[in-house]
């Protein structure tokens, strides 16, 4: 995974791989596009987590992970209404600004508008890139998942879209009922060496991480790795370690 590119036209070549209030105006001005995507290009550790409620230690575990290797942070937390998600996302893109990392948010282009997120991602059913554009404007960073090669085509080359990640590579209760294509899906996408960084999803962790590594990847989407560990920063920390080295 390597260097980003600016998000229109077809890209294949050689590849290694805000504000705290609701009413934080979106990402404004080229310098702030390109300042994402310079960090985009240099991210290899992304982070998705849900909002800790249970633990109570969101504040304390983003500065934890942010200063630890995590590159990019996105809000997982599904059923969530819009005013409830800008309030937790308000405790991200704070802690984001902190460490210089890029907050990402799950699916709703809204939901970016309203906070100021530097990153959209957006699943296969969720809204398309051109109308996700339309809200956001050409500044924030768009990703796709993709789950199949017919899907990874489309993500190198469709206009609009900043990065993707393929997966799962293992099934994973973050998805539950999801087939995992696996690590031949990760070697398709390494074989095609896109230029929009992408990075594996899907199961990853401490145990087989080497294993996605050798299979092509050089960027990684983590959940259980980093939320269910004993240590959060230590398990981000070696994580990145290894991706970095890779």
């Amino acid at each position: 995974m390597a260097a980003t590119s600016p998000s229109t036209g077809p890209q294949t070549g050689p590849s290694a791989g805000s504000s705290a209030s609701s009413s934080a105006a979106p990402s404004a001005g080229s310098s702030a596009g390109s300042s994402a995507r310079e960090k985009l290009a240099d991210a290899r550790l992304y982070l998705c987590t849900d909002a800790r409620k249970r633990q109570g230690d969101l504040p304390e575990f983003l500065d934890a992970v942010l200063s630890s290797g995590v590159d990019i942070v996105q809000l997982r937390d599904k059923g969530m209404e819009a005013a409830e998600e800008l309030d937790h996302l308000a405790v991200f893109a704070e802690a984001c600004r902190r460490h210089g990392a890029l907050l990402a948010v799950n699916d709703r282009a809204d939901v970016a508008h309203a906070i100021g997120s530097g990153v959209l991602h957006l699943g296969q059913g969720d809204l398309p890139v051109p109308a996700a554009r339309a809200i956001l404007g050409q500044d924030v960073l768009i990703g796709r998942s993709t789950h199949a090669e017919a899907e990874v085509a489309a993500a190198v080359a469709q206009p609009g879209v900043d990065y993707f990640c393929t997966g799962p590579c293992w099934p994973t209760p973050t998805k539950p009922g999801r087939p995992a294509p696996g690590l031949s899906l990760v070697r398709h996408t390494a074989a095609l060496r896109p230029t929009r960084p992408w990075f594996a999803i899907g199961g990853i962790d401490a145990s087989n991480l080497d294993e996605v590594l050798e299979a092509g990847a050089r960027r990684i989407v983590v959940v259980r790795a980093i939320t269910a560990a004993a240590d959060p920063a230590e398990a981000a920390a070696g994580l990145a370690k290894r991706v970095r080295a890779a």
